[in-house]
This record gives C-alpha cells, sequence and structure tokens, in this order.
C-alpha cells in the first residue's frame, strides 16, 4: 500500500502596497535569543529595509517571537523575501558574534521556524486591533504588566499609554 503524504499548500495574500501583520518565531519557541540579542536582530532588519524598502507601523520582540505589521511600496509584494533575508542575516551576525547555536542535521543552525505567519490587514479598524494586539502581547504573556512597560516594543512610539485598551 502506498503511502500518500498531505503537503500543506501555504497560500499567501499578496497585495501589491498592501499592510500585512506577521508573527515569526524562533524554531521551538525554546530560546531567548531574540532579546538576548535584539540589536542584531534590529542591524539584519535595517540593512534589509535599506535594500528592500518596508515600512514598520508597530512592533514587538518577545524572547521567542516577534509580531510586526509592515507596509510594503505601491509596487511590491515580496515579503517573504524580506523574511528570509533577515532570519538569514540574523543567523550570520549571531554566529559572528559567538552566540551559542544547536547544531542540527548537516551542520545547519536552525534559529528560526520554517513558516511565519501573516495576516493581510484590511482597513484602519483591522489596523488599529492589530497595532493593539503587538503592544498588547508583552502583558498577554506575563512579561510586563503594562505595554508601555516593554521595551522592545514600539509602543511608545505609536501611542500614548490611553490610546491602548486594557485588554484587546
Amino acid at each position: 500500500m502506498i503511502q500518500s503524504v498531505l503537503m500543506v499548500n501555504y497560500r499567501r495574500n499578496r497585495v501589491p502596497g498592501g499592510t500585512y501583520f506577521f508573527t515569526v518565531t524562533l524554531a521551538n519557541r525554546q530560546s531567548s535569543l531574540l532579546i538576548e540579542h535584539v540589536s542584531l536582530l534590529g542591524e539584519a532588519m535595517r540593512e534589509v529595509r535599506t535594500r528592500h524598502p518596508f515600512e514598520t507601523l508597530a512592533i514587538v520582540v518577545l524572547p521567542e517571537h516577534l509580531h510586526t505589521i509592515w507596509r510594503l511600496p505601491e509596487d511590491d509584494v515580496d515579503y517573504s523575501m524580506r523574511w528570509r533575508l533577515i532570519k538569514a542575516l540574523f543567523t550570520r551576525k549571531l554566529i559572528s558574534a559567538g552566540a551559542w547555536l544547536p547544531v542540527r542535521t548537516k551542520g545547519e543552525r536552525r534559529v528560526w521556524a520554517r513558516r511565519f505567519w501573516e495576516h493581510t490587514i484590511r482597513d484602519d479598524s483591522d489596523l488599529q486591533h492589530y497595532v493593539d494586539y503587538v503592544h498588547f502581547n508583552p502583558v498577554k504573556h506575563g512579561w510586563v504588566e503594562r505595554p508601555e512597560d516593554w521595551c522592545h516594543s514600539s509602543f511608545r512610539r505609536c501611542a500614548s499609554p490611553q490610546a491602548l485598551p486594557s485588554d484587546p
């Protein structure tokens, strides 16, 4: 009997100049590499943004995952390429900095989960919902009591403390 393997068909919504919410995680969500090396992550994101522009509307970096909202240029839909470059560059920067990374099969150092989650922002209400979600996430995970207390967030840049609901 031949066993068939079902492959998930990942379909991405691609809107030229679109605004997207992303969740990107480390492999197995078992490390705090993102906040331990947040400056290297920032460098990687800035370097990629220089070559492949995007606007960051909101971001929060937690120990093992991050959420962000990007707006792409009008004629561009390729956020997957940007994430691939950011992940690769951050990993190379970690290795150069001497960070301990577990070695997987064939010498691969798998820092990131292979996929990411994306949602196309539909309108201003949807955007506000996801901005609130991004900024409330450290509270949701128990890292802080108030969004403004998490230093790896765009909260202070994006909103006043009165603008965020107590529990989005």
